[in-house]
């Protein structure tokens, strides 16, 4: 049977922690080699950023994620436009071994707006 993209998604949050946009700026906050990935397209990312965050889109991650993140217990928020890509990027980073993954399930906006 084929899945939806939102069957993925919602399957992706059973299985890691999504944080509102005020739970991941405190959870930034005080873990000081946190790492944020912004896990949309390159030129979504060119257009408006967040400060500190790192951009690998979500096909790269696999591949890439490592160079920025070398430690297993590094604290990786990811974000995206809404909160789907950032779910499945979460659960992808899970998978690869990392404990400390938080999905920022807020619109872009948003997070921008706390983030800056």
């Amino acid at each position: 049977m084929l899945k939806t993209a939102g069957q993925l998604i919602k399957n992706a949050q059973q299985h890691i922690e999504c944080v509102d946009v005020i739970t991941a700026k405190q959870i930034y906050d005080r873990s000081p080699d946190a790492v944020i990935v912004d896990v949309r397209e390159k030129h979504s990312a060119d257009e408006a950023k967040l400060a500190d965050s790192i951009n690998i889109s979500r096909g790269l991650l696999e591949m890439q994620v490592h160079k920025v993140c070398p430690q297993a217990t590094t604290v990786i928020l990811t974000h995206c436009g809404g909160g789907g890509r950032a779910s499945l990027a979460a659960h992808t980073l899970k998978k690869l071994g990392y404990s400390e993954v938080y999905a920022i399930t807020a619109p872009f906006e948003e997070i921008k707006e706390v983030f800056g």
